[in-house]
């Protein structure tokens, strides 16, 4: 039995709900929702200290996550494969999975101005207070303070766009061998970058995934999207219509 505390929108859960699709595994679906802050809440503390989505629970065990959750997956259930065979290249995924994660932070730039921001700038001083105290990570609350009280700026979001163009560049280079960005098929390495093509093609520099700009890029997304699994895994817009 599975059962998998997730977000719709949210990058990571993506990832994992895309991993159990090309797996063909079945779950449970809970949605946790982050805009009323179920993440932080003392029940969804018992099951991930962190106060982060997703959580996978799997025969009653929590684990914490998308990388790891997905490599755990893969190991449980080994077909069809989603890491390469050799060492080697186990270790390559692992780099471009450990690579996209340290970029999450340019993403959420994003994040915040289409959603929590305006509601958290409402917030009177007490009430940010109270609501940062059940937030376990002192990075995610000055996250969430700098939200609450000074907008990211143009300038800022320009930076942080410029810096998600250049994992479009790195991805262009690694598929040149094969079309896959570890090794010749499919893998979890793929999987953690969809969330973030998803996002840089639909909303944060879509001049950027095409055939002129990155046409490698362009056709490893149109394969990735051609999938079932994609389907399956519900990876819609991020902002509503």
């Amino acid at each position: 039995m599975m059962i998998l505390h997730h977000g719709w929108r949210s990058s990571a859960s993506r990832r994992v709900r895309l991993c159990l699709e090309e797996k063909n595994l079945a779950y449970e679906s809970h949605v946790v929702d982050m805009a009323r802050l179920e993440h932080h809440s003392p029940e969804y503390l018992k099951i991930n200290p962190n106060g982060v989505i997703p959580t996978l629970i799997h025969d009653g065990r929590p684990l914490h996550e998308s990388g790891t959750i997905c490599e755990y997956l893969d190991e449980t259930y080994p077909d069809p494969p989603l890491r390469p065979e050799s060492p080697y290249e186990r270790a390559l995924m692992r780099n471009w999975i450990r690579h996209i994660d340290g970029l999450i932070g340019n993403l959420i730039i994003f994040n915040w101005r289409h959603h929590l921001a305006k509601t958290a700038s409402q917030w009177s001083d007490e009430e940010l207070a109270e609501k940062l105290k059940n937030i376990p990570s002192k990075e995610r609350q000055e996250a969430w303070l700098r939200a609450a009280r000074k907008p990211y700026t143009e300038e800022e979001r320009d930076a942080a766009r410029a810096k998600l163009v250049q994992l479009l560049d790195r991805i262009e280079d690694a598929l040149k061998p094969s079309g896959w960005l570890v090794g010749n098929a499919y893998s979890i390495a793929d999987i953690a970058a969809v969330p973030f093509v998803k996002r840089i093609d639909e909303e944060i520099a879509p001049d950027q995934v095409t055939a002129k700009k990155h046409p490698r890029v362009t056709d490893w997304w149109n394969n990735i999207q051609a999938r079932p699994a994609f389907t399956r895994a519900k990876i819609g817009p991020f902002l509503d219509s």
